[in-house]
């Protein structure tokens, strides 16, 4: 646990994590720390065990197992869960919902929704982190999957988002789809934590979808995204070897093939004689 700090939830349990949010906002314009949003318990383990700084989970309040798992799975990994924005249309929802996530083990909150819940998140002491830019849910507002930023309206826009951000009392913030150069003047001129997704490299943290980075999608991709593996071609092998084990299995069974003797349970032909001789009695 050398590299690992103690911290205690608000629970009041024990665990070790790898970053606290100190250490993420120190650490601002020094390090470019790595992020994903794994899927599964075992993106997340093999995200831990590679090294990944930062997890992001969905999180789901009427059902928690998969965002629980995923926790559990890379329990030393500073990891955010996302409280879905249809999910608080009050503040009082947002509050119930974050401090859940806070009592399954999130070290942070992110939240798409009106400022006054990031705010009043703060308040209660919840790390919440903000987003900006092109935010998928919100995409009619900023005409579509499209980049956020390439007209001095826009741009100008963003900068108001951040610093309303930084009043409402957020630590951090998604960068979605900006125009590199305009995320780089952003970035040096918040105090919060900058997360790049599609945004350049001037931010202070680099996001992937786990999906994207491992290929694991029929596609098309996104744009901004670099896949590193062909997870989903190697998917469709797999389910490939199981129809065919499945289809020589029903050929083994039709031809008499299977079970053959080395795969039976055998006993001496003179039990077998005994037995239908007293069963035949009755």
């Amino acid at each position: 646990m050398d590299k690992h700090k103690k911290v205690v939830s608000m629970t009041g349990e024990y665990n070790y994590r790898n970053y606290t949010v100190k250490d993420i906002i120190d650490i601002k314009g020094i390090k470019i720390l790595s992020q994903t949003l794994p899927f599964s318990p075992m993106e997340a383990e093999a995200a831990q065990e590679a090294g990944i700084d930062l997890i992001n989970t969905r999180f789901d309040y009427f059902n928690p197992e998969l965002s629980t798992k995923i926790r559990k799975a890379a329990s030393y990994t500073f990891m955010s869960f996302v409280i879905p924005l249809l999910s608080t249309p009050t503040k009082d929802d947002a509050l119930r919902h974050s401090f859940k996530a806070m009592e399954l083990g999130a070290d942070g909150i992110i939240f798409q929704g009106d400022l006054r819940y990031i705010e009043a998140l703060s308040n209660a002491g919840i790390p919440v982190q903000g987003h900006i830019g092109l935010v998928p849910r919100k995409s009619t507002w900023t005409g579509g999957l499209k980049a956020v930023g390439k007209t001095l309206s826009e741009a100008k826009k963003l900068y108001e988002d951040l610093k309303d951000l930084e009043n409402a009392g957020a630590w951090a913030v998604e960068c979605e789809v900006i125009p590199s150069k305009i995320m780089k003047e952003l970035s040096k001129r918040t105090s919060l934590i900058t997360m790049s997704i599609g945004s350049g490299s001037a931010a202070d943290v680099q996001l992937l979808f786990a999906e994207d980075i491992l290929g694991d999608s029929e596609g098309p991709f996104p744009r901004h995204s670099k896949q590193y593996c062909d997870l989903y071609s190697e998917r469709k092998k797999i389910h490939q070897m199981r129809v065919r084990a499945f289809s020589e299995f029903i050929k083994d069974i039709d031809k008499r093939n299977f079970p053959s003797p080395e795969f039976e349970v055998n006993v001496n032909d003179d039990l077998v004689e005994t037995f239908c001789k007293e069963i035949d009695k009755k």
